[in-house]
Formats: structure tokens, sequence, C-alpha cells
């Protein structure tokens, strides 16, 4: 009676978990390091330093610069999340992760990747506005407003991914603890299970997946309806003028999206690509959009 009892009470608080990092490649861990300290601290710089100018700069008070400012700290929370700790593997061999803290990691990684999609959205909403409806821009998009749609898609992106949290602390976790990776995910922990996990393989796959789906077909209709309404323009200079505020957006959609469906359906269906070139694109995608983004922003926006 008293082992059932324990056993019961280590599936809610389980040992420690170990991360191995990029199997077949721990000769090179210190190398592979160099590179994604050097990326991470671009990122880290880039994104601060656009938040700076944004709150400094008052020709920058504006809702795109506004949801630009939101893309930016979740870039931040997207790679702090799993580069630092993925660094501690490469360079330090610190390998053990407690459940808290794996849980704690995979809800930050995750909850920044959908609000991610869900700020890029509403990007291309205010676009279209600015585009199809400028003299109605500032009525439409007010302060009262965008904080709407900033509370809206942060709360929405907590509420999809809170569920997660609850489906791996229900399981037990009576096999081996060593995840093949350098941060946790969620159906990475889950398959460590020794129970069934049905519903962590459906929800973890289908709901994220569908609001990213759903969010790309409204910036798909929101850049349709752009694009028609660029070429109604009276002269070439006003249609290239409306595109080139879009043009940056549209680079950083096309940087997170391809290589985060890539990354997704790889992991799910690309039986037949290497563990090792999986683990490699994983760690790239939460370090090197969060580290172009800024820069792209830079190079393209005329006011940056």
């Amino acid at each position: 009676m008293s082992a059932m009892i324990i056993f019961n009470l280590s599936n809610y608080n389980p040992g420690p978990f170990i991360l191995v990092g990029i199997p077949g490649l721990e000769h090179w861990h210190v190398w592979i390091g160099i590179p994604f300290c050097i990326i991470y601290v671009v990122a880290l710089v880039g994104n601060c330093t656009l938040l700076y100018l944004i709150t400094v700069e008052r020709s920058l008070h504006e809702p795109m610069f506004f949801f630009l400012s939101m893309l930016a700290m979740t870039d931040l929370i997207l790679s702090t999340a799993g580069v630092p700790k993925s660094l501690s593997i490469f360079w330090l061999g610190a390998r053990e992760i407690t459940f808290p803290g794996c849980l704690t990691q995979m809800f930050f990684l995750h909850y920044s990747f959908i609000l991610d999609s869900a700020i890029l959205m509403a990007i291309a909403f205010d676009r279209y506005v600015a585009i199809c409806s400028p003299l109605r821009y500032t009525t439409i998009l007010t302060p009262r407003t965008i904080t709407k749609i900033a509370v809206g898609i942060s709360c929405r992106s907590f509420c999809i991914v809170l569920p997660v949290i609850f489906l791996l602390t229900r399981l037990p976790f009576c096999r081996t603890r060593i995840i093949p990776h350098t941060y946790c995910e969620h159906i990475g922990v889950a398959r460590l299970a020794c129970a069934d996990i049905s519903i962590n393989i459906w929800y973890g796959f289908c709901v994220p997946i569908m609001t990213v789906i759903s969010d790309v077909i409204l910036i798909a209709i929101s850049y349709t309806l752009i694009v028609c309404a660029v070429f109604r323009l009276p002269t070439r200079d006003a249609r290239q003028k409306a595109l080139g505020t879009c043009g940056s957006h549209v680079c950083v959609i096309l940087m997170f999206y391809i290589p985060a469906f890539f990354s997704i359906l790889a992991h799910r269906f690309g039986h037949n690509i290497p563990r090792t070139f999986h683990i490699m694109f994983a760690n790239l995608y939460i370090v090197i959009p969060p580290a172009l983004n800024p820069i792209v922003y830079g190079v393209k926006t005329t006011q940056i």
C-alpha cells in the first residue's frame, strides 16, 4: 500500500530529466555552442535596440510599431527560453533539468511560438487598414482597440498552451527520463511516459497547428486584399510605396512560417530524416528568426 502511494506521488513529482543535447555530435558540442552564442547575442542586441528605438522615438509611436515591439519581446522570450540551457549543455555539461523547470521551459517556448504567429496576424491587419482604409486608420486602430488586440492574442496563446502543461502532469514517468534534445518539447517529454499519450498527441498536434494555420489563412486574406487595393492606386510611385511598407513584414512572415511548418511536419512525419538534423534545425529555429527580425525591419522600414 505504501509503495503504491509513493509511486503515485512520484507521478506528480518525477525526478530530473536528462537533456542529451544533439545526439551523435557530443564531441562537437563545444564548437557548436559558439555560433549559437553569437547568434543569440545578435538577437538580444537587435531586439533590445529595436525596443529602445520604438520607446524613445516619437515618430514610431504608431500601431504597427507597437505590434513590432510585442514581436521583439516575444522573440526575446523564445530565444531565451531555449538557448541558455542549450549552451549550458554544450559548454558545461549541465544536462539535468527538473520536472518543474522542464514544464516552465516548455510553456514559454510554445507560448512565444503561438504568440509570434498571432502578432504577425495583427501586423497584417494593421497593414490592411493602413492601405485599404487609410482615412479611417486612426479611428479603427485606436489605443483602446490596440490594447484589446494585444490582450486578446496574449490570452489566446496562454489558453492554448496551458492545457499542455496539465496533460503532462497527469502522466506517470516510470521509464527512462533521457530526452534526446537540447530543450523540453511537449511530445518529446510525453513519449517518455509509461501511459497512453493519445490525448497529448492529438491536442499537441491539432490545436496549435490549427491555430497557426488559421493565422496563416487570415494573413493570406489580408495580403490578397492589400494587393488588390495596391493595383487600384493611380500612380506607380504610390503602388511602390504601398508595397514597400509591407516588404519587411512579408520577409518576417516567410522566415517564421516556412521553417516552423517544416520543423513541425518533419517531427511528426519525417521518420526518414536523421534525428541529428531535426534537433539542429529546431535549435536554429528558436534563435535565427529572433536575430534576423530586427535586422530585416531595420533595413526595410524607413522610419527605423
